[in-house]
């Protein structure tokens, strides 16, 4: 028998074609060519008398098929050396930039160790628990041993998970990386259930164990780590190395762009532009002082609800969220219902705000904007919303107002708005002293203001997978570029806050939750939620994770007195809010009692699909008077200063 070769013959080795000069700096994976069949060791290698020969392949395929192999390893070689340097020269000029600023003010700023040392010392104090736990972790992994062994004598894979990190088909039609990612699930839970077993430690300390622990899970998942993560590999393999080389371009941009600290992307920020092509709503600013711009927007109906609707959101954003694209935008979509919009666009306050309290926002604030509305619009009474923390403090209004005898507001909206926050969710665990004085050490640092980075960083927290390790994944480990997210710009778009302000809504609402108990001191008086009267209409979210739904219920029956309307929307804290009609997503829930739980309510409530929109509407056309001639922003009492959407809301942090 004649045996194969061991290397070409000397007349091809001598036909192959010269390397191509120069290295490729961009490879592009190339059209995948025709494999040339093996031969087989026991049969000759050339047959002497073909019957009838095929099409002979060029004497050069062989060869050629080696040579892009090798161009495709160089490139391969070349580009994750171009990755690697990138990220050393990236690391090393945050490095560099932050050398003259000075060391953390802690090294555990959210006071994680003592919360970690109670929950071990508790377990410890247990034997029998960590034994039972020990074996219930060993017999999960005999299970996953067992169906492991299945799979490689052909049992068919799993379904694909449901998990948002491990979608790619590869994560369970691979038996390695299902291996690796059951493995981590397993573990994980059982380290997550382990911390939530212990029932000897302070509620707080607990849940503060409970939320730090799975931080720490989450960021250990191997769907972050590049030899880990099979679609990211895959990637790589595909384009030669280039999305490594994008991806860790696309972290030196997030390291230049944070100053030295890494700010993760979430969208393509250069697509969107304030006031053209986000925040397009017509209308005009009437009114400007030191701390808002009032908006009155233009008509969209030839009539109009004679008593006004004037919204106060969150100072902690900007109010565009309601009026982002014309698609999705709350204030054109009311506009077009027949209410005359006003807006109170809250100040990007600096340094000079730094003593700035809840007297300031009360008195310069909701009162002024009120007293301007009314006189813009002719009218005697207007209805208001609030928005998130802009709710807490037109709660707290309307408690001012009605110990004053202040009739001005006809009926208030609440989005997402706590007022009672003993169940106030995670955000709890950032409100212990500890954490408040570094808080209030770093605006000393800022000379006086929270930096808009701040508490960002502390919501995106709150949901580490989707706001921070996704986007680590998409951006970093994949090579991708963010895309163009209207609602994600609007997120990374954030506002100062003054440390006066801040500071008393930490302490008072989340630390001692004064508000609810009728000790809160605002402009002078202790307010008393139970003593305002008027209609209101409360809106909360059920995956909320800012503002829970509990806490938003608790908040309505704090109002005891009043006659609520309360309606559970899908979604959370953003998309549950701002979700029009026409989008037809998600559905809300409705119940006209307000029984002492939200349990109870849920138990009567009647689901209906699509947006609560329509049915706030139609509770808002009640409380809004008659129709009038529809008004023109422009020929109001107050003299139009420049066109929506005003100076205030392009002013950046």
């Amino acid at each position: 028998m004649a045996r194969t070769p061991t290397s070409p013959p000397p007349t091809l080795a001598a036909a192959r074609a010269p390397r191509k000069a120069g290295r490729p700096t961009s490879a592009k994976p190339r059209a995948p060519k025709a494999k040339a069949v093996p031969t087989p060791v026991d049969t000759p290698a050339v047959d002497p008398v073909p019957a009838s020969p095929p099409e002979s392949p060029s004497p050069l395929a062989l060869p050629d098929i080696a040579a892009d192999q090798r161009q495709m390893l160089e490139t391969l070689s070349m580009n994750l050396a171009r990755a690697a340097m990138t990220a050393q020269s990236a690391i090393a000029e945050a490095a560099l930039s932050q050398a003259d600023r000075p060391a953390a003010l802690s090294p555990d700023p959210f006071n994680v160790g003592p919360a970690m040392n109670s929950v071990m010392t508790s377990l410890a104090a247990r034997p029998d628990k960590l034994f039972a736990a020990q074996a219930d972790l060993f017999n999960r992994y005999m299970d996953l041993w067992a169906s492991t062994t299945r799979r490689a004598a052909g049992e068919a894979p799993p379904e694909p998970s449901k998990d948002k990190r491990f979608k790619d088909p590869a994560w369970s039609e691979n038996p390695m990386f299902d291996m690796m990612r059951q493995s981590y699930l397993v573990t994980s839970d059982w380290m997550n259930g382990l911390v939530s077993s212990v029932e000897d430690v302070d509620p707080i300390v607990k849940r503060r164990a409970e939320f730090f622990t799975k931080l720490l899970t989450d960021a250990f998942s191997p769907s972050n780590f590049l030899a880990s993560n099979p679609a990211a590999l895959k990637a790589m393999a595909e384009t030669n190395g280039e999305s490594l080389v994008k991806g860790m371009q696309n972290f030196a941009a997030d390291l230049e762009r944070g100053m030295g600290k890494l700010k993760i992307s979430q969208a393509d920020y250069g697509k969107f532009v304030v006031g053209e092509n986000v925040a397009t709503a017509p209308g005009q600013v009437v009114w400007r002082d030191e701390l808002f711009e009032l908006i009155q927007f233009d008509a969209a109906t030839d009539r109009q609800r004679a008593i006004p609707l004037l919204i106060f959101p969150p100072w902690i954003n900007k109010f565009y969220i309601m009026d982002l694209q014309p698609e999705n935008s709350m204030i054109r979509w009311l506009s077009a219902q027949g209410f005359t919009v006003f807006v109170c666009s809250w100040v990007n306050p600096d340094v000079d705000k730094a003593g700035f309290g809840f007297d300031d926002y009360l008195e310069k604030g909701i009162y002024r904007a009120v007293e301007k509305a009314l006189e813009q619009s002719g009218s005697k009474t207007l209805n208001t919303v609030g928005y998130c923390i802009g709710g807490t403090l037109m709660g707290a209004a309307l408690a001012h107002m009605a110990a004053k005898g202040d009739t001005r507001v006809g009926s208030t909206t609440f989005f997402a708005a706590q007022h009672d926050f003993a169940e106030a969710g995670d955000l709890l665990l950032f409100t212990d002293e500890h954490w408040l004085s570094q808080v209030e050490d770093q605006m000393d640092a800022a000379g006086g203001v929270l930096p808009g980075a701040a508490m960002a960083e502390t919501f995106n927290a709150l949901r580490a997978n989707d706001l921070i390790w996704s986007f680590f994944v998409s951006n970093y480990l994949m090579g991708k570029s963010p895309a163009a997210f209207d609602l994600l710009f609007w997120n990374a778009d954030q506002t100062r806050m003054p440390k006066r302000l801040h500071m008393d809504y930490l302490r008072s609402m989340y630390g001692q939750n004064l508000l609810s108990k009728g000790e809160f001191t605002i402009g002078g008086l202790k307010v008393d939620l139970s003593k305002v009267t008027i209609p209101l209409y409360f809106q909360a979210s059920r995956e909320d994770h800012i503002a829970p739904m509990n806490s938003v219920y608790r908040s309505a029956r704090a109002f005891s007195n009043a006659d609520v309307t309360l309606t559970l929307a899908g979604s959370g804290h953003i998309a549950g809010v701002i979700n029009p009609p026409s989008a037809k997503k998600y559905q809300h829930w409705t119940n006209a009692a307000l029984p002492g739980s939200l349990a109870e309510w849920q138990a009567g409530a009647v689901e209906h699909p699509g947006s609560w929109w329509e049915h706030w509407a139609a509770w808002l056309h009640d409380k809004s008077g008659d129709w009038v001639a529809a008004r023109n922003p422009k020929t109001g009492p107050l003299k139009p200063i420049e066109p929506a959407p005003g100076s205030y809301v392009k002013v950046k942090s």
